[in-house]
């Protein structure tokens, strides 16, 4: 018999394989280190050239002169990492947020020059090792394979960081931009052409300051990305980056969270950076690779400091929080014959360090009451004594847990809901 009527929400703690579920990929096979451009967390070898008439990458033996060849594991390890650890640990352009990555836990690994982008093989970089892929404008298509692979991947749980740049940036030559290459997996990937809801706009060439961003309710999905763990965001600087546009038509969760200077707030143009969910996975999408450009990495390329240099900072804060929602667990809506009034908090944000709840109960039935973090795990669980048929008042005490966003799961024998809750 049914525990308690609400909307069922699936909590999912490990949508990938269990042993890989904080695993971020980058991706370095779409010609991301080629031309001034070093879109990689580590290389121990420069020796990546280009072929000017196939544009088909290869190594020069020997060479120390060429772009940027990154390694599956980068080296130093990344045990070694600590809350001081400077960005120049690893070289690469982008180091800096991997190692901030490192720092909240996360393990990450580079997908070589001359990897596959797969779904659902026994390959070892497979995405289905990870929870979040992350590409930084990408210079080559995507094959149909790799298409279905990405949006495989989504469907499954995973995360896409999309990061591209402005038209014209096409810095292998083979005629693709970013921009481009992004809008061709976007609207022609195969499995659900348009619905992500987000295409980036192909001659857009864009520069300056914002401080656009949209207003996000505390019960909004999308609110950590602006209130999370590393703090609050507020502006933004382009430096010849690209805009978006929102269809919300074909994907109703899509939506601007930061918007050219001027622009609504509100509506689905002059996008900078958007966010939307496709089943049980989520995008988070940027339009300029200057935003996570760290200012090291290739000695032969001119690189700036936009990921904590511009902007006072809100790159990293920006980005960082965008990365740690992607690895969040997921809060699915499905929906069944539930009551979805059963299992509720209040107040919310918490006020008190006390998580006031009530839930409904058909029958007497053994509960639980657990909490997680923003990055999956678990540091509060409670075994509730036996409740009474009807509706149940209880409180949890949270006092050990730093002000944050967490997820508040209760669990029956046969059912489960989970909320966000908000600890002040």
């Amino acid at each position: 018999m049914t525990m308690f009527k609400s909307t069922l929400f699936l909590f999912i703690l490990c949508i990938t394989s269990s042993g890989f579920a904080q695993k971020i990929l980058f991706d370095a096979t779409k010609a991301e280190m080629c031309g001034n451009a070093d879109w990689i967390i580590d290389a121990d070898a420069h020796n990546i050239y280009f072929n000017s008439t196939t544009h088909i990458p290869y190594v020069s033996a020997g060479s120390t002169t060429g772009a940027s060849y990154a390694q599956r594991i980068p080296t130093p390890a990344q045990s070694g990492i600590t809350a001081s650890t400077l960005e120049t640990y690893w070289e690469g352009g982008i180091s800096a947020i991997a190692v901030d990555c490192a720092k909240q836990g996360y393990i990450v690994e580079t997908l070589p020059y001359n990897g596959a982008i797969t779904y659902g093989t026994t390959a070892i970089q497979d995405l289905s090792n990870y929870k979040a892929f992350v590409i930084t404008e990408p210079n080559t298509l995507f094959t149909a394979s790799e298409k279905t692979a990405i949006m495989n991947f989504i469907a499954n749980g995973g995360g896409l960081m999309m990061i591209c740049d402005h038209a014209g940036s096409d810095r292998n030559n083979d005629g693709n931009d970013p921009p481009a290459v992004w809008n061709d997996f976007l609207t022609n990937n195969g499995v659900a052409n348009n619905g992500l809801g987000i295409t980036f706009d192909s001659l857009s060439d864009v520069s300056g300051n914002s401080t656009s961003f949209a207003p996000l309710t505390s019960t909004n999905p999308y609110y950590s990305i602006f209130h999370g763990t590393f703090g609050a965001p507020v502006q933004v600087l382009w430096t010849n980056g690209a805009t978006m546009t929102i269809n919300t038509t074909n994907n109703s969760s899509a939506k601007g969270l930061v918007f050219k200077s001027g622009s609504s707030t509100t509506g689905l143009t002059n996008v900078f950076v958007a966010a939307a969910t496709y089943l049980n996975g989520k995008v988070f999408a940027v339009g300029d690779s200057s935003i996570i450009d760290d200012g090291t990495g290739d000695t032969g390329d001119t690189l700036y400091t936009g990921y904590t240099g511009d902007a006072s900072g809100n790159h990293q804060k920006l980005l960082m929080n965008g990365m740690i929602w992607l690895m969040t667990p997921t809060l699915n809506n499905k929906e069944n014959s539930f009551d979805a009034t059963h299992f509720s908090i209040a107040p919310n944000p918490v006020q008190d360090k006390q998580i006031h709840f009530s839930f409904s109960l058909e029958e007497i039935q053994k509960t639980t009451i657990s909490i997680y973090d923003t990055l999956g795990r678990l540091v509060i669980e409670k075994s509730l004594s036996n409740g009474n048929i009807g509706v149940n008042y209880e409180n949890l005490d949270v006092s050990e847990l730093q002000s944050g966003i967490y997820i508040c799961k209760l669990a029956t024998a046969s059912n489960s809901k989970s909320l966000q809750v908000i600890v002040k």
